[in-house]
């Protein structure tokens, strides 16, 4: 490496700026190997912290590289281990919050291309956006120039983003966790001049959860292992197996299939049924929602809104 990252970030924060070129040049021996370690990502990190003065440049790289070494710089790729997301968060965490915009979208972009993080990672993420919501303070509230209260076209993208990330407990569907928070977000902005995009997207959050099926789940991180030891096994056994299977015929193979298919009682998985069985709302998920919506005494637009998608659907 021509570059050294830990003398680099030193210089950085000695400037208290960081240029397009020196940005050019990270990229340039971050990736020659395919790859980011540990300290390239914590010298990342670090040149993050100490410098006031970056470019544009700088938050697609800090997200490119740090995001590369999250989701695969342990076995198996694609998936965050739960050191991983603790690291991440400690290291991104001032007191409780985030303190830029290119952080938070570091955060979105790991849960959007995982496939399968700790709900943790998933968690504080949205906890940034709801408390830049409720506060007014925070990355995505333009250092402080929007009112608190109020929930902004770039929130809203955010939200959607994360809650319907491929990482976390609901792969692409929304959790029970995240559809109250939807309904604190709702509570705390009615009224206000939200995004136009705020009540849609209330709606299609809580609907998901509530009609959402169930039985949809992503491989565990775990599980992932043990597939890809088992395919990287090279032991005899295993090896003769495949062996055999290569020199089988295809016609005899689908042949034995058929016949072996053919004697079993074991009726086929409708899926597309279990699928709409799940799209109806529940006695305890109705319940859950009467509460939400008697908690203040009264329906509001958007409660009114999710009712009659619900009744639509």
């Amino acid at each position: 490496m021509t570059i050294n990252f830990p003398e680099l970030a030193r210089q950085a924060a000695a400037d208290g700026a960081i240029s397009a070129e020196e940005v050019l040049a990270l990229r340039r021996v971050a990736w020659p190997d395919g790859r980011i370690d540990g300290g390239e990502a914590e010298a990342i990190l670090a040149i993050n912290d100490l410098v006031a003065e970056k470019p544009p440049e700088w938050t697609d790289f800090l997200v490119e590289a740090v995001g590369e070494y999250v989701l695969n710089g342990t076995e198996p790729k694609g998936y965050v281990a739960d050191a991983t997301a603790d690291w991440l968060i400690a290291r991104l965490d001032h007191d409780g919050r985030l303190d830029s915009q290119a952080e938070l979208e570091l955060l979105v972009r790991v849960l959007e291309k995982a496939l399968g993080t700790p709900d943790s990672l998933k968690a504080y993420a949205l906890a940034q956006i709801e408390r830049a919501v409720l506060t007014g303070e925070g990355p995505t509230r333009s250092g402080g120039a929007l009112d608190a209260g109020s929930i902004t076209e770039a929130e809203c993208n955010l939200v959607r983003r994360v809650i319907f990330a491929s990482g976390g407990d609901r792969p692409a569907a929304v959790s029970k966790a995240e559809a109250e928070m939807l309904f604190r977000l709702k509570d705390a902005t009615l009224g206000q001049p939200n995004a136009a995009d705020w009540q849609r997207l209330f709606v299609q959050g809580v609907g998901n959860y509530l009609q959402g099926w169930n039985n949809a789940r992503s491989v565990t991180r775990e599980r992932a292992a043990e597939l890809e030891s088992f395919m990287a096994d090279t032991s005899t056994g295993l090896s003769r197996f495949f062996g055999r299977m290569a020199r089988t015929d295809a016609a005899a193979l689908r042949t034995a299939a058929r016949d072996v298919l053919g004697g079993s009682q074991t009726p086929t998985r409708d899926f597309a049924a279990e699928a709409s069985a799940e799209a109806a709302v529940t006695g305890a998920e109705h319940s859950w929602l009467q509460s939400r919506i008697d908690a203040d005494g009264h329906s509001d637009p958007l409660e009114e809104a999710l009712l009659a998608f619900l009744a639509e659907e």
